[in-house]
């Protein structure tokens, strides 16, 4: 029974959806809540911080601004500790998750969706066997290295010469990127979570696969061999490599490593390949040391925009009192 002073609750559509996985339960989960109409913001951060995952979404019908642009619906990105204003898995699950439930795009090339970075034109990434999603990645700010960054090097257990590379990107969230010596470096940290929350920084580390690591390369086939044992490499895009050519992870203090993370491939996608250290098409791995296998891939159009997809599969459909 609700209070004289509590808004009435009633049955929602829900959904939780894993995306970058075509494997349920090995890529970066996400709730989301199909019908937000009525939700205030403090029902929705609640609800976000009752679920605990990395992020909840929040469906609503666009702005009229954002319908006279284009926009198909709106979305509203919570944290178990604030709102974002764009994050990469949950564009891509929140657009599954829309269609899925009988969305029906106004443009035939795009699904346009609105949230608070602007607008994110998204695509399907059809294949002979499955269908998959990908977001084009929103406008970059690179920002001041911040001073604290020799005591983030220690933080993470890393010495300066295992850091061949740094940039602070904005592009909603703020990134600290780090491009690592060796795949075997990415694989290996074990950081201090408290230091790194003192610090106030959200840290993606990432290192390049190179033929001659041969180590890396043993790691690599183990997961290639177990993703095709899986199913999770069947039906990939033909224009996409086969293997990974990035390795990622990242640190969200206080306390959480996120599994698979769209905003931060996102960055370095754009990053690395204008440094010229990386080179389109690829794909990038993530979540190994938390037991997911996210796969990511990121590609140039013939304009100049780059897109991040993967796949995204329904895990759990039905409905939530909210």
């Amino acid at each position: 029974m609700t209070s004289a002073t509590s808004p009435a609750l009633r049955q929602r559509p829900f959904m939780t959806v894993d995306v970058f996985t075509a494997v349920p339960y090995r890529g970066a989960p996400l709730a989301v809540v199909l019908d937000a109409e009525g939700l205030s913001d403090a029902q929705m951060q609640d609800f976000a911080s009752w679920t605990q995952l990395s992020e909840t979404t929040f469906l609503l019908p666009p702005t009229p601004a954002g319908r006279a642009q284009g926009a198909d619906y709106r979305v509203r990105i919570f944290t178990p500790m604030g709102e974002l204003p764009f994050a990469g898995h949950p564009t891509l699950g929140s657009c599954h998750a829309w269609l899925a439930h009988g969305g029906t795009p106004q443009s035939e090339a795009f699904i346009v969706q609105e949230c608070a970075k602007g607008l994110i034109a998204i695509r399907r990434t059809h294949t002979s066997t499955r269908s998959g999603l990908a977001f084009a990645a929103p406008s970059l700010q690179a920002l001041p290295l911040p001073a604290s960054l020799p005591h983030i090097y220690t933080a993470l257990g890393l010495e300066p010469a295992q850091v061949l590379d740094a940039a602070l990107l904005d592009n909603g969230p703020q990134w600290l990127c780090l491009l690592l010596d060796s795949t075997d470096t990415v694989l290996s940290l074990q950081p201090d979570m408290a230091r790194l929350h003192a610090l106030g920084c959200k840290i993606g580390v990432a290192a390049l696969y190179r033929e001659d690591d041969a180590t890396p390369l043993i790691g690599r086939a183990c997961r290639e061999a177990e993703a095709f044992s899986t199913g999770l490499r069947a039906g990939l895009d033909s224009s996409l490599p086969q293997q990974a050519q990035l390795e990622v992870r990242a640190f969200i203090p206080p306390s959480v490593e996120d599994p698979v993370t769209g905003s931060l491939n996102a960055c370095l996608g754009q990053w690395l390949t204008a440094q010229g250290r990386l080179q389109t098409p690829y794909m990038a791995n993530q979540g190994a040391c938390l037991g997911r296998d996210g796969w990511i891939s990121v590609q140039h159009d013939d304009e100049g925009q780059l897109w991040v997809g993967g796949d995204v599969v329904s895990c759990v459909q039905g409905s939530v009192l909210l």
